[in-house]
C-alpha cells in the first residue's frame, strides 16, 4: 500500500510539475508591415536599431538590411549560388552567418557589410542567436550548442518538453534571458530555459498569416526578432511581418 501511495504521489507531483513548467500563449497582432514575398527568411534580428535578415535557397541566398515600415531592402549582399544561407546574428562587433549544408560560416562587418572572413562549420547550420557572451546555434536536432567567437563549441543544451526531446529547433532569438525557437514545420514557438533546456512555454501562432495572403509558394513560420521590448514575427515567403504581443492561455 505504501508503495502504491508513493507511486501515486510521484505521479501527481510529476503531472503538476509538467503542467506548471509549460505555460501556453497565443498571440495578438499589434502592427503589421510589408515583407518581401520572395524572401525565404532564415535569420531575423535587430542590431543598432536596424533590421537584418538572411534568406536561403540555392541561388537566392542573401544578407539584407531592411526598413521595417516600408519593407524595402536598404542594403543587400547576394551569395554565390552554391551557398544556402541560414541563421545570423551580431556578437562582439561581428556579423555571423551560417550555411545549411556547406559547412561554412561567414563573418561580416555589421555596419558596412564588408566581408571579413569565413571558416569551417562542421555541422548543419540552422538558427543562430547570442546572449551577448556566446553564440547559440541550432542544427535541426534537439541539441543547441553554445559557441565562442571562433565558433568553437563551449557547451551543449539538450532541449526537452515535459521530459521528452524536442527536435526541429530552427530560427532562434534571445529575449529576456530565454531562448525563443521556431519549431520547423509548425506554427509553434517555444521558450527555452538556457540553463536547464526545459521548454517553459509554447506560443501558438496558428493563423498569423491569413489564408487570403497565402500562395502556393508560401512556406512556414520562421523569423523572430526583438527591439525596444517589441517582438516581431514573419515566415518564409510571407508578404507580412508582424509585431505581436503574447496572450496567456489558462
Amino acid at each position: 500500500m505504501r508503495r502504491i501511495t508513493f507511486i501515486l504521489l510521484i505521479t501527481l507531483l510529476l503531472s503538476a510539475c509538467s503542467s506548471a513548467q509549460v505555460k501556453r500563449y497565443g498571440i495578438r497582432v499589434v502592427n503589421e508591415y510589408p515583407h518581401d514575398r520572395t524572401a525565404f527568411t532564415q535569420g531575423l534580428f535587430f542590431h543598432d536599431g536596424r533590421l537584418y535578415e538572411t534568406t536561403g535557397e540555392y541561388g537566392e541566398s542573401s544578407l539584407r538590411i531592411v526598413d521595417l515600415k516600408s519593407g524595402n531592402t536598404t542594403s543587400r549582399l547576394d551569395f554565390d549560388r552554391r551557398y544556402f544561407v541560414e541563421g545570423s546574428t551580431v556578437m562582439g562587433g561581428e556579423l555571423y552567418i551560417l550555411t545549411w549544408m556547406n559547412n561554412v560560416a561567414f563573418r561580416y562587418d555589421p555596419t558596412t557589410l564588408e566581408y571579413k572572413s569565413s571558416s569551417r562549420y562542421p555541422r548543419q547550420g540552422w538558427g543562430l542567436t547570442t546572449d551577448g557572451r556566446r553564440l547559440i546555434a541550432s542544427d535541426g536536432t534537439s541539441t543547441l550548442r553554445f559557441l565562442d567567437n571562433k565558433l568553437k563549441v563551449t557547451g551543449e543544451l539538450k532541449v526537452t518538453i515535459q521530459g521528452k526531446p524536442l527536435r526541429n529547433l530552427n530560427e532562434l532569438e534571445w529575449i529576456d534571458g530565454r531562448i525563443w525557437a521556431n519549431v520547423w514545420m509548425t506554427d509553434t514557438i517555444v521558450i527555452i530555459n538556457p540553463s536547464s533546456g526545459n521548454v517553459e512555454a509554447t506560443i501558438d501562432c496558428t493563423g498569423l498569416l491569413p489564408s487570403s495572403l497565402r500562395r502556393s509558394d508560401t512556406d512556414v513560420l520562421n523569423g523572430i526578432a526583438t527591439h525596444s521590448g517589441r517582438i516581431y514575427l514573419t515566415g518564409k515567403r510571407w508578404p507580412r511581418l508582424y509585431e505581436i504581443e503574447l496572450v496567456h492561455i489558462p
